[in-house]
């Protein structure tokens, strides 16, 4: 049985409950609003083995029968029912308490876990996530983390301000374009909070979502700066595509995924006119339907396959 844990509702899993309806297989949803009405008890027995049972709705399965896990979480204080807690509401303590325990079952679980804690905390640290990244046979920008205006500002003479700013952590932003004029008169507000100053990449950007040992890769051609707001940005929508991945990039980026301990992850390249290959940044937790629905590839498909230990995923990862 397959458990699934995060808001019912999002499209990402939303078209992963189809796929495994699809496979027949057997999966509970877990939704992390209805945390007064689910429980996860753990046992610890002499020889140091974890077990226990999940309570969701009146419904309890023990934890060795969940083979499969899917993590999508968001933080307990954008859940209206928790904002609704007062302070000092039992259900507050019991919810955080639901995470240690999901947390603590998923670290030692012998399960297949998409992902693990552990796993998803590389991306709080951009910095630390390039080091793995340069490892694994990819380039990565040259890049300036600072608080101190004169730094950032000589940075960007250096590359005739062709360069590009973000956040250093894991919390979504959008990638903007550095402007000599405007940005210039803000810079003193980075002494508040270190910001991330890239060489601006030629080429064209390629997604690869990493199942496993499988990987599909998808093209997408955009004018924006960050194509996922490219209609913000300048007003056409980005184009998608599948994508021949190179074999070897695509063993780099299967070897980065795992050295990096996520079964599932979505990896940003950028693929220069020389023909270099440029990696940004490894999403441990992909909204990969706005890549599907765009391009009908089957990344929901493959993902059910794989958390199920269906036959048929081996089959594409053997060729047979």
């Amino acid at each position: 049985m397959i458990l699934i844990w995060g808001i019912p509702s999002e499209p990402p899993i939303r078209r992963l409950l189809d796929e495994l309806d699809q496979l027949g297989e057997p999966y509970v949803m877990v939704s992390q609003r209805q945390f007064a009405q689910t429980n996860l008890h753990l046992t610890l027995d002499s020889a140091g083995n974890l077990d226990g049972t999940l309570t969701y709705r009146e419904q309890t399965y023990p934890l060795p029968e969940l083979t499969g896990v899917y993590l999508r979480l968001v933080d307990d204080e954008v859940l209206p029912e928790f904002q609704q807690l007062t302070p000092d509401d039992p259900l507050r303590a019991h919810a955080r308490r639901l995470i240690q325990h999901l947390t603590l079952w998923t670290e030692w679980s012998g399960s297949r876990v998409v992902n693990r804690m552990s796993a998803m905390a590389s991306n709080n640290a951009k910095p630390y996530q390039a080091q793995f990244i340069r490892q694994h046979g990819f380039r990565t920008p040259d890049t300036l983390i600072t608080n101190e205006p004169a730094q950032a500002h000589e940075f960007c003479r250096q590359f005739d301000n062709r360069v590009i700013y973000k956040s250093i952590s894991g919390v979504r932003s959008i990638v903007q374009q550095w402007d000599s004029g405007a940005d210039t008169e803000k810079l003193a507000l980075i002494r508040h909070c270190p910001v991330q100053f890239q060489e601006q990449v030629e080429g064209f950007d390629v997604r690869v979502h990493v199942i496993g040992e499988l990987t599909i890769a998808t093209r997408i051609t955009a004018h924006a700066t960050d194509y996922r707001y490219a209609i913000q940005q300048t007003g056409e929508a980005a184009t998608l595509s599948p994508y021949d991945l190179d074999p070897d990039v695509a063993a780099n980026c299967v070897n980065l995924s795992q050295a990096l301990g996520l079964d599932f992850s979505g990896i940003d390249l950028r693929i220069q006119p020389n023909g270099a290959v440029c990696c940004f940044e490894v999403n441990p937790c992909p909204a990969y339907s706005y890549y599907e629905s765009h391009t009908g590839q089957p990344i929901a498909a493959r993902l059910a396959e794989y958390l199920s230990g269906h036959d048929q995923y081996y089959r594409r990862i053997w060729h047979l």
